[in-house]
């Protein structure tokens, strides 16, 4: 796949997949949920305050409203309910997607990373961003730019291993990562990051590391430019072809994904990995193609085989 509008036509053919949205009481929310309804992607669960609920689609769409009469709707007033509720839905079989709504995103991520009863792998939760570049020749992954702070060696292999699900799920079988910093030579004294991505990809090329090309530490250039690597003579298979680049932490990351989207007018779609199924937390600033995207994604991800 090579465009964003490729993933929302490969998951309208998959079928609907049934999405339980955590205190929908949200107009952009219902606004993306009805998209995807629509597009024949989804099938909503609508939990929280039913009276909230109905008033939120009453004003969506600027006061024109969203038609929710076919979604079933699942009373849990409070905010605690409502997660676990959703949660429970998705745990039991009755859903097969987690979408947040008009709630905290560390509230929902609590319930749903619970050991006892959330969908906890046993593996960090990390945001994975899937963006269309007109300056790139294909879809680029991007993590973390919106959970981890300032991930640990450990972290970055959880992060690296979404990563990749994510793009098996694009129909890239080996994606090549890219450890970006800003440098491609290794600085201990004063980039820890360089050395932390030069252990990496050793790990990598020993097999610790799966069904990828990690690389790094590469600069953005390197990564994203092949005739930048050539002026600099690296010698890579990821340098200049990357399919995901993993940022050093979460500054580098939510700037590099706010400037794609915001300064060179990137297409987008995010989710959340890391439980047993793939979560949505769209933003309001989000455009609508973008929240239908990441609901896309989503459906993507929801295939047995390609589950976090």
């Amino acid at each position: 796949m090579n465009r964003i509008s490729e993933i929302i036509e490969k998951a309208k053919t998959l079928g609907r997949r049934r999405l339980a949205v955590a205190s929908a009481q949200e107009a952009a929310v219902l606004e993306a949920v009805a998209d995807a309804y629509r597009e024949g992607i989804v099938e909503p669960l609508l939990v929280g305050d039913p009276g909230a609920i109905e008033a939120a689609a009453a004003g969506a769409n600027e006061g024109r409203g969203v038609d929710i009469s076919s979604f079933r709707i699942v009373a849990e007033p409070s905010l605690n309910a409502a997660a676990a509720r959703a949660v429970a839905l998705v745990r039991s079989g009755e859903a097969d997607v987690l979408m947040k709504g008009i709630i905290d995103t560390s509230l929902l991520l609590r319930t749903a990373l619970n050991k006892e009863t959330g969908l906890n792998a046993g593996r960090l939760a990390s945001h994975v961003a899937v963006m269309e570049v007109a300056t790139y020749h294909k879809l680029l992954v991007i993590t973390d730019a919106a959970l981890n702070i300032a991930p640990d060696l450990s972290a970055f292999v959880d992060i690296i291993n979404s990563a990749v699900t994510v793009a098996n799920a694009l129909e890239v079988k080996t994606p090549k990562v890219a450890l970006l910093a800003a440098v491609e030579k290794v600085n201990p004294e004063k980039m820890p990051c360089t050395v932390t991505a030069s252990i990496l990809t050793q790990m990598n090329r020993r097999g610790q590391i799966k069904n990828c090309i990690v690389d790094g530490p590469l600069a953005l250039d390197n990564a994203i430019s092949a005739e930048s690597a050539r002026i600099k003579k690296i010698q890579s298979e990821v340098a200049g072809d990357a399919d995901i680049l993993v940022v050093p932490d979460i500054e580098a990351g939510n700037i590099l994904y706010k400037c794609l989207l915001d300064l060179a007018g990137a297409k987008g779609a995010a989710v959340i990995m890391g439980a047993s199924v793939p979560m949505v937390l769209t933003s309001r600033a989000d455009t609508a193609e973008t929240k239908l995207a990441s609901i896309a994604l989503a459906s993507l991800l929801g295939e047995k085989e390609l589950r976090a």
